[in-house]
């Protein structure tokens, strides 16, 4: 019985080379002449090529489009436009790809009824930190705030994030692969504002850009790389690489050793806010800090403010409690970036350099997050601690 098992086996391994390689034998099949591509077929008739997809480069170790070749592979699909009633905005969804693989759902929020004067509004682009999905952009309270006084919103997500990670091996994520998540973000940035100015329905002359956290550090990349972002507001800005991947409570203690690679590090090092901060080319900036973030260590928020140029406003919180009541429970969150996009470049920012760094003491706990404990400071702003 073995013996007949086996001789059954070498039949079968007979069988499969056979149709492998007799031609006409099956799947294996090679054409003896194989057949003229369409583009040759074009080129011998005058025909023009046909359209293909290039073969796209992306340098990684540049903030800047400059050394990549990303042609927006495919047209903007809209997926969605909605028209609430009640609502002073319109919101679409927008399906863009430059990069095979990795397409991007851009959200589009437009006013209703912009104020009178304002032919086309002008842009915001907003971008929140990882793990932060696309609920924001979908929010209606969220969209009603950002288009106030006429102005347009746009939303999306890093590299390596929401809808992002769908097509990725699940061991990758944004800090695992670091050195892609800030580099094509940073591109990406510019890729939106790009596809913006296509559309013809925004003022593409007064551009602002609002980041948080990881989305902080792409904002200060792109805001570096492309002078059409105005006006830039980050947020606990991730950066200083070298401490913030050894003590920030974002990277997991199992995976931290080889995140604190020379290696590793010597990937990053090129893309590090704190590198990039000083050449940021907005004409008004803001650096917002708060002390006790668990995901930003206090002297990675100091490194941080260091690097910011003169022009720079930097305002320190000494906690989430006082920095929830004086920016969002009183409407100001964003008010300061959209002042800023209208201003002219000569009073963008203060002439004082004194008043340029503003701090905000903690606050008592209160049982109610919500409940306002002092109403935002008249007049200037707080200045900063010794």
């Amino acid at each position: 019985m073995a013996r007949k098992r086996k001789a059954l086996l070498v039949l079968k391994m007979l069988l499969v080379v056979l149709l492998i390689s007799c031609p006409g034998a099956g799947f294996g099949q090679k054409p003896s002449t194989p057949a003229p591509s369409v583009d040759a077929t074009n080129q011998a008739a005058g025909q023009p090529l046909s359209p293909v997809l290039p073969i796209f480069h992306e340098d990684w170790n540049s903030i800047t489009l400059e050394n990549s070749t990303l042609p927006q592979v495919l047209p903007p699909v809209r997926g969605m436009k909605d028209d609430i009633p009640g609502t002073d905005f319109t919101r679409e969804l927008w399906q863009v790809a430059w990069r095979p693989g990795d397409p991007l759902d851009l959200y589009v929020i437009l006013p209703k009824n912009p104020p009178k004067g304002m032919a086309k509004p002008p842009v915001i682009l907003y971008l929140y930190s990882f793990p932060t999905n696309t609920d924001h952009f979908r929010d209606n309270s969220w969209c009603q705030r950002v288009t106030f006084g006429g102005y347009a919103a746009v939303g999306f997500v890093s590299a390596l994030t929401g809808h992002r990670l769908e097509y990725r091996p699940m061991n990758q994520w944004f800090v695992s692969e670091l050195q892609e998540s800030l580099a094509t973000s940073a591109h990406d940035v510019q890729m939106v504002l790009n596809y913006l100015a296509t559309r013809g329905d925004l003022d593409m002359d007064h551009v602002g850009m609002y980041g948080e956290g990881s989305g902080g550090s792409i904002a200060i990349l792109a805001a570096a790389a492309d002078a059409r972002i105005q006006t830039l507001n980050v947020l606990n800005p991730w950066g200083d690489w070298p401490d913030f991947l050894a003590k920030s409570k974002i990277v997991p203690d199992d995976e931290r050793p080889k995140y604190v690679k020379p290696e590793f590090l010597a990937k990053v090092a090129p893309l590090d806010p704190v590198l990039w901060l000083p050449k940021v080319k907005s004409r008004s900036l803001r650096v917002q800090n708060v002390r006790t973030s668990p995901v930003v260590p206090v002297f990675c928020e100091e490194k941080i403010e260091a690097a910011a140029p003169e022009k720079a406003l930097v305002d320190q919180f000494g906690d989430g409690n006082v920095f929830f009541r004086t920016m969002v429970t009183e409407g100001r969150a964003f008010a300061w970036l959209k002042d800023q996009i209208l201003k002219a470049p000569e009073s963008a920012t203060a002439d004082d350099k004194s008043e340029r760094r503003h701090y905000y003491p903690s606050l008592p706990e209160r049982n109610s997050p919500f409940e306002t404990i002092i109403p935002a400071p008249p007049g200037p702003l707080p200045k900063s601690n010794p």
